[in-house]
């Protein structure tokens, strides 16, 4: 079986077993761009807090966040942990925000996304993984999110070779399937799933994952 047919296959398998994931939590695209970056080296519950702070404060907006002062941001995104740095990503996100679309997130999508991408790159603080969360959940382009469980998986099944850094990555995900913005929203999600419950760090527990069957696959 080919590498395509197989990570096609592999999507089937835990959409058949897990249902649809309904990513990503956020009332809007503002909203799913902050979770992005608040949720680098956190857990969900955290991220869940700080925008919980936020909404308190009716500051869940791109304006009102570039408004406050970057020490007492950092406190309201506390709970999301290492609140300082994120809050001078945020900050600088808010900047790129202002710069690029007077605040308004999603006149965003009037950019060619190849084009957009290297510019969210290009913001302090933001790398590919979160760029891509940002474009691919706020803005639905179609863009594949990578991250730990990605590698892990592609690893454990002989789909990617040692050391392949993200772009490579991602880039065999992008071939192999159609570019379908909810594919890779349900992909990645289902990645993320079935990477906490069974393709462990440490230890997978392969004799009941949803991806058993690809086990002995080879592309």
């Amino acid at each position: 079986m080919s590498r395509a047919a197989t990570i096609t296959g592999m999507y089937h398998a835990m959409l058949a077993t897990l249902g649809p994931s309904r990513w990503w939590p956020g009332d809007t695209p503002f909203e799913i761009a902050v979770g992005a970056i608040l949720t680098q080296n956190t857990n969900w519950r955290n991220v869940e807090k700080a925008i919980a702070n936020l909404k308190a404060r009716d500051l869940l907006s791109a304006r009102a966040m570039h408004a406050l002062d970057t020490g007492e941001l950092a406190e309201l995104i506390r709970p999301a942990g290492y609140y300082n740095i994120k809050a001078a990503r945020l900050r600088n996100f808010l900047n790129f925000l202002n710069d690029e679309a007077g605040f308004e997130i999603e006149s965003l999508k009037t950019q060619g996304m190849d084009e957009l991408r290297s510019k969210v790159l290009s913001i302090n603080g933001v790398g590919p993984e979160t760029a891509d969360s940002i474009l691919l959940y706020a803005l639905e382009m179609p863009t594949f999110v990578v991250d730990a469980y990605t590698y892990r998986m592609m690893d454990r099944h002989g789909l990617a070779h040692e050391g392949i850094d993200y772009h490579g990555l991602r880039s065999i995900f992008m071939d192999a399937l159609p570019e379908d913005v909810s594919l890779y929203n349900e992909f990645h999600a289902l990645i993320v799933r079935v990477g906490k419950d069974w393709c462990r760090k440490k230890a997978g527990l392969c004799a009941t994952c949803p991806l058993q069957p690809f086990l002995d696959e080879s592309p």
